[in-house]
C-alpha cells in the first residue's frame, strides 16, 4: 500500500511540475551598461547628438541677433524693408524648427542613429537570452528594464493568440 501511495505521489508531482511553467527576467540595463561595445556605441550617440545640438544652438543665436538687429533698426525701416526681413525671419524660425525635427524628431537622424549603432547590441543580448531560455527551458523571460515588465521570450505553446481570433469568430 506503501508503495501505491508513494508512486501516485510521486507521479503526481511529476505531472505537477511538467505543467508548471518556469519564468525569470533579466535587467536589459545593467546588462548593456556592462559592456563594452554599448557603451562606446552610447558615447558616439552622445557626441553626435551633441555636434547637433550645437549646430542648433549656433542657427538659433544667429536667429536671436537677426531679430534684435530688426528690432534696432524696425523704426528707420519701409514698409517692404520691414516685410523682408520680417519674412526672413520667419523663414529663419521655420528652418530651426525642421533642423530640430530632422535631428531629434520621432524618426530624426538621432532616433536611426541609435537603431544603426545601438540596436545590433541589443539583438545581440536578445538572442542570448532566447539561447538561454531555450537552453534552460523558461517559459517566459521578462525585462525588469523596461517600465511595463515587457517579455523578451515566451514559449509559443503558451500563446493563444488564435483561439482569441476564435472566440471573436474570425
Amino acid at each position: 500500500m506503501k508503495k501505491i501511495l508513494l508512486s501516485i505521489a510521486f507521479f503526481t508531482a511529476i505531472a505537477f511540475t511538467a505543467q508548471a511553467q518556469r519564468f525569470a527576467y533579466v535587467d536589459t540595463k545593467y546588462i548593456l551598461e556592462k559592456m563594452p561595445e554599448y557603451k562606446a556605441a552610447q558615447q558616439k550617440l552622445d557626441d553626435q547628438a551633441a555636434s547637433w545640438q550645437k549646430e542648433i544652438d549656433g542657427k538659433n543665436d544667429a536667429l536671436k541677433k537677426m531679430y534684435t538687429k530688426y528690432q534696432a533698426e524696425e523704426f528707420l525701416l519701409t514698409a517692404e524693408m520691414k516685410t523682408q526681413r520680417e519674412n526672413e525671419i520667419v523663414k529663419a524660425e521655420d528652418e530651426l524648427k525642421d533642423l530640430q525635427k530632422n535631428r531629434f524628431g520621432m524618426n530624426g537622424d538621432l532616433f536611426k542613429k541609435r537603431q544603426e549603432l545601438i540596436q545590433p547590441i541589443q539583438d545581440k543580448v536578445f538572442d542570448a537570452v532566447q539561447k538561454l531560455a531555450q537552453f534552460r527551458t523558461y517559459d517566459f523571460i521578462f525585462d525588469k528594464a523596461s517600465g511595463s515588465s515587457a517579455m523578451l521570450y515566451t514559449n509559443p505553446q503558451y500563446d493563444i493568440s488564435e483561439e482569441v481570433l476564435k472566440k471573436l469568430g474570425m
